[in-house]
């Protein structure tokens, strides 16, 4: 099986995260902030991975350390859960409509980190959320992934479809890049022939 536990904790979060990808789409999300959890939910859900996450962060300073930081197990998370990457179809994207808002999502599993993100957020918060955090969260689950992530707004004014259009984007893109490709028979899918 796909899957993975983390445990990190430093002197400014302590999360536990595990992710399996070939779930049903459950999550049970307990970050601390009401936001980051409706989006790891959407996520999931889109994604159809099985992820449950429990933070105890720094909150009462703002939810930057952790969003970070589940970023980062989450992106661990991923890599570990893939393993070789053996079979899978390695590439994914997407053109994703959320009301008025319009996102672009592609993926290159690749042993690489690059993420080009393309976001203009009119407002600075979503209740108590910083918007700035979603590209902090991006970067760092990118950094521990080592994926190539290229993610777009073509359009939108409200930044909460914005944002759930990214969330879900990116867990749609994921669940390509991730499904095993029957054509290729656990072969690793470069021509390096590793990954990793």
């Amino acid at each position: 099986m796909r899957k993975s536990e983390i445990v990190r904790r430093t002197g400014e979060t302590d999360i536990k995260l595990s992710l399996s990808l070939d779930g049903e789409g459950r999550s049970n999300i307990k970050s601390g902030c009401g936001f980051i959890d409706h989006m790891l939910t959407l996520f999931a859900k889109h994604a159809r991975y099985d992820l449950e996450v429990e933070c105890v962060g720094d909150t009462y300073v703002d939810y930057h350390h952790s969003v970070e930081d589940i970023g980062i197990c989450l992106g661990r998370a991923l890599s570990e859960a893939l393993g070789e990457c053996a079979g899978i179809a390695r590439y994914g994207d997407i053109i994703l409509p959320m009301d008025e808002a319009l996102i672009m999502c592609a993926v290159d599993i690749c042993g690489r980190d690059t993420l080009v993100a393309r976001l203009d957020i009119p407002a600075q918060k979503v209740g108590d959320f910083d918007t700035e955090l979603v590209e902090e969260f991006l970067a760092a689950f990118v950094r521990s992934a080592k994926i190539s992530l290229h993610i777009r707004q073509l359009e939108g004014r409200n930044s909460h479809h914005i944002i759930e259009g990214v969330f879900k984007a990116l867990g749609r893109t994921l669940a390509k890049a991730t499904a095993i490709d029957s054509a290729r028979a656990g072969e690793i899918p470069s021509t390096k022939g590793t990954i990793v």
